[in-house]
This record gives structure tokens, C-alpha cells and sequence, in this order.
């Protein structure tokens, strides 16, 4: 609480995610620029569970030959998701999502993800409306 405010789509800076993996980076928005462009409509924001991350992680993997970072799997997991809707509708869609790191430092996580360790937690709309309630009022 000590940065400049910024205009942005957030749970607000007191909101702590719970202790999974799929938490990332454990930053509370998403960047000024993301935010803008969302808002524009130009970018939809989806929801992923982390085991369905990790799966679609694991897959790239085995046909990329590249383990990636599980924030870039998040993409990856949309990617899958959206090219299967594809395949069963017939449409034919250009998809790109972004590949920004490997996931080589996050190793203990894939392996609670392969051991069954790793579940899903969704937080409740009270927990989010609980944070949001503290969020400065900007227009």
C-alpha cells in the first residue's frame, strides 16, 4: 500500500489468495494496460482450476518438448479449451496465447500435481466481496 494508485481491475492489495499454486505471483490486479484493453472488450477474462493448469501444462510438455511456467499454462489451458470448442462446433479460429517462461523453478509443484497432492480451491463470493468492500472509490 505504498504505490501510486492505479487505475486497474483488482481483488485490492489486502486480498490473499489461498495458499495454491495457481495463485501465481500473488499480485492482487491485473496490469493497468490488461485493464484497459479488458475494458475496451478487446480481452475476455476466464477462470482455470489449478489441476486443470497442471494437466494442460503436463500435455504441452509432452508435445512441445518445453515445460512451461504455470502462469503461462493458464493461457495454455484456454488455448486446449478453446480449440477442442472448435473441433466440435467446425469453426475455424486463429488461436495465440503467450509462452513467457519455462517451468523448470516450479518443479515441487508439478510433482504434488503428478503424487495427487494439489486441489482446487475457488473462492467464495463473500471472500471477494469481502475484499472489493475496501477498495478505494474511482471513477
Amino acid at each position: 500500500m505504498v504505490c501510486p494508485l492505479a487505475k486497474m481491475y483488482t481483488l485490492g492489495s489486502n486480498f490473499m489468495p489461498a495458499p495454491n499454486h495457481a495463485g501465481g505471483l500473488r499480485y492482487h490486479g491485473m496490469s493497468s494496460t490488461l485493464s484497459q484493453l479488458y475494458a475496451d472488450g478487446y480481452m475476455e477474462a476466464r477462470s482455470v482450476e489449478q489441476t486443470k493448469v497442471f494437466e494442460a501444462a503436463e500435455l504441452f510438455a509432452r508435445v512441445e518438448g518445453i515445460l512451461p511456467a504455470p502462469e503461462s499454462s493458464h493461457a495454455i489451458r484456454v488455448a486446449i479449451d478453446e480449440a477442442l470448442k472448435c473441433k466440435e462446433t467446425g469453426e475455424e479460429k486463429t488461436i495465440v496465447f503467450g509462452l513467457t517462461g519455462t517451468g523448470y523453478f516450479d518443479l515441487v509443484a508439478y510433482e504434488k500435481f503428478n503424487n495427487g497432492e494439489m486441489g482446487d480451491y475457488i473462492p467464495s463470493d463473500e471472500e471477494i466481496a469481502k475484499s472489493l468492500a475496501n477498495l478505494p472509490k474511482v471513477d
